[in-house]
């Protein structure tokens, strides 16, 4: 007789780890494999081979066409919200003066009735006093007070008297941010990179490109460390970088001077490998229950 196992012990009132795992029921851990990932000359934003490509400071790649509509998109967004919190600080001046005006107003009309309509106030502490020196409901100004207090009730019971939160609109920041690293990035601080593409025999029959390290002559991938130039914009590997360019601070391709702070590590893209550095693991939580539609998906067989 076969042991029991969970795959097969389907009457108890709980559910098995098999049956977790096929009905998808709590968090489920996935590891990225090559094509979740972003290749190295591929954009951040299109996701597509780049065109005419622009760096940042932080090493993040885009297409030039999409890091400028990026930006304009961003001021566009600023100049907006800024018209926004110049109206909010002139709406919240008129009020404010309105206020005022009002307040005014009940004093000079508080004034005008203890002089000449209201009930002259006592001296006797055993009367019953209001903070204003007027007594009981012979007085002229608590009669307009609790009409204005009807008039103006909020009777939060009601839909239609229930009261609104005023939104308010914070002073928004004026610099944009990259898309990537949400770091503050200006059009000025970007800078071209230029790819050296492998034009041997073996690679020119085939239809993807494929670049190469100027230096060394080895291809480029996505597990190798890359180094741009905000100098003159070549890429280079990182051990040629630090072999030769930051050594005699001069590109190894153009001859054109560089120093050390012109060299900008490339963002990795990253590989299906674990050594790699990159948390490629995707994690998504997911709730067994009425309604989650879950119960009727049939589980994926396994090949």
């Amino acid at each position: 007789m076969p042991q029991r196992h969970s795959k097969n012990n389907n009457d108890l009132a709980f559910f098995t780890y098999d049956e977790k795992k096929k009905l998808g029921y709590g968090t489920q851990k996935e590891r990225l494999g090559k094509d979740s990932i972003k290749p190295f000359d591929a954009c951040c934003l299109c996701l597509k081979t780049l065109i005419d490509p622009l760096c940042c400071q932080k090493g993040h790649v885009f297409c030039k066409e999409c890091i400028l509509e990026c930006l304009l998109a961003q001021k566009k967004d600023i100049q907006r919200k800024l018209t926004a919190h110049a109206a909010q600080q002139k709406q919240d001046k008129e009020e404010e003066q309105e206020q005022l005006m009002l307040q005014k107003a009940k004093e000079l009309e508080a004034f005008d009735q203890q002089n000449h309509g209201a009930v002259p106030q006592y001296s006797d502490r055993s009367h019953n006093h209001d903070k204003n020196g007027f007594h009981g409901a012979n007085s002229v100004k608590v009669t307009s007070y609790e009409e204005e207090a009807l008039r103006t009730m909020k009777a939060f019971w009601l839909p239609s008297a229930t009261p609104e939160a005023v939104a308010k609109v914070d002073a928004p920041d004026t610099s944009t941010v990259c898309p990537e690293g949400n770091e503050k990035l200006k059009l000025k601080t970007l800078f071209p990179i230029h790819f050296t593409e492998d034009t041997s025999e073996k690679k020119s029959k085939s239809l993807d490109k494929t670049y190469i390290c100027p230096s060394c002559k080895v291809t480029m991938t996505n597990a190798m460390s890359l180094v741009a130039l905000s100098s003159c914009g070549h890429v280079f590997c990182k051990k040629c970088a630090d072999k030769f360019v930051a050594v005699d601070e001069v590109c190894v391709l153009c001859s054109k001077a560089c120093k050390g702070r012109n060299l900008v590590n490339l963002a990795k893209g990253g590989t299906g490998f674990a050594g790699h550095g990159d948390n490629l693991e995707a994690k998504d939580f997911k709730h067994l229950g009425s309604g989650s539609g879950l119960g009727l998906v049939r589980p994926a067989v396994k090949t």
